[in-house]
């Protein structure tokens, strides 16, 4: 069982801990799947105000639903739809205050209003996507984008 001292003060502190936490969880695990689950239930369990946090592998042409902590999903998407789509095909991360201003937007969760994804890359290789939704608009801002591109740098050779 793993225990984690996850800072309560700055945003950028909570970054910092939430990145030694996946370090620690997946440094020794080969395992892509199971370094996705651990990732996805430690970014559930200590970012605040999330409804969905997980996951899409791309497999093929499409983004397949990966682990993930939340309501049930969709299971495929694909590249350019919705905001895995549109950040899976531009390799960018996509940081959306309000979803349903989304062009495209794929309502997996109808109480969703923001949502941040964040492309996993390897080698140049496109692994698949980082999903976090909220149910507040707004929710997510440079820092949070910031934060989770570290730990998805961290993942990717991890994942790989």
């Amino acid at each position: 069982m793993y225990q984690f001292d996850i800072a309560a003060g700055t945003k950028a502190d909570l970054y910092h801990d939430l990145h030694a936490a996946l370090d620690a969880l997946t440094a020794d695990e080969p395992d892509a799947i199971a370094n996705m689950a651990n990732a996805a239930a430690l970014v559930w369990q200590y970012l605040p105000d999330l409804n969905w946090a997980g996951f899409y592998r791309l497999i093929g042409d499409a983004l397949v639903l990966g682990p993930f902590q939340g309501k049930a999903a969709c299971i495929r998407i694909a590249l350019g739809k919705g905001v895995c789509g549109t950040a899976a095909a531009t390799r960018t991360t996509q940081l959306v205050a309000d979803v349903h201003a989304f062009p495209g937007h794929i309502a997996c969760d109808a109480a969703s209003a923001s949502e941040l994804v964040v492309p996993i890359v390897h080698d140049g290789r496109l692994i698949g996507v980082l999903d976090l939704d909220s149910p507040q608009p707004g929710r997510f801002d440079a820092e949070d984008a910031a934060g989770c591109e570290a730990l998805c740098a961290l993942l990717a050779p991890r994942l790989a």
